[in-house]
């Protein structure tokens, strides 16, 4: 039976860290995502923006403890559906720009999928937030 290093596969120049090292530039590398996503894209402002406002609402609230983590995990969601559709519109963008079929069906993936963390989003914080109205 054949051992892994049997096979030819070009190794990954990146991958050579390892223990305490890996994770210092993978922290690093996420503050710069972070970081980027916040001066280049725009709905990943607005979303930000969104979680400025509602998070400090959502621990005012009176609520459970697992009603506030509840609000406060679907506006986090938010965020990270947005970055993941950022780096597939990014990945599709550096292989072109021109218009094809399967890069718009990958874009509008994403999109759809950000659509229904903001659905979820809303849902949950009218559902817990409607009994609180008292109308």
């Amino acid at each position: 039976m054949n051992k892994p290093e049997d096979y030819s596969f070009e190794k990954n120049p990146h991958k050579g860290n390892k223990g305490i090292t890996r994770a210092i530039k993978a922290s690093i590398n996420s503050w710069h995502g972070l970081v980027f996503a916040i001066k280049e894209e725009s709905a990943f402002r607005q979303e930000l923006s969104l979680v400025a406002v509602l998070l400090p609402i959502s621990l005012w609230l009176p609520l459970s403890p697992v009603e506030h983590v509840l609000l406060v995990l679907v506006l986090v969601l938010v965020l990270i559906v947005e970055l993941l559709n950022s780096s597939v519109e990014a990945a599709i963008d550096r292989i072109s720009f021109d218009n094809h079929g399967l890069s718009k069906r990958a874009k509008d993936y994403g999109s759809a999928a950000v659509m229904l963390a903001l659905i979820l989003c809303l849902v949950t914080w009218a559902y817990l937030l409607f009994p609180l109205l008292k109308i």
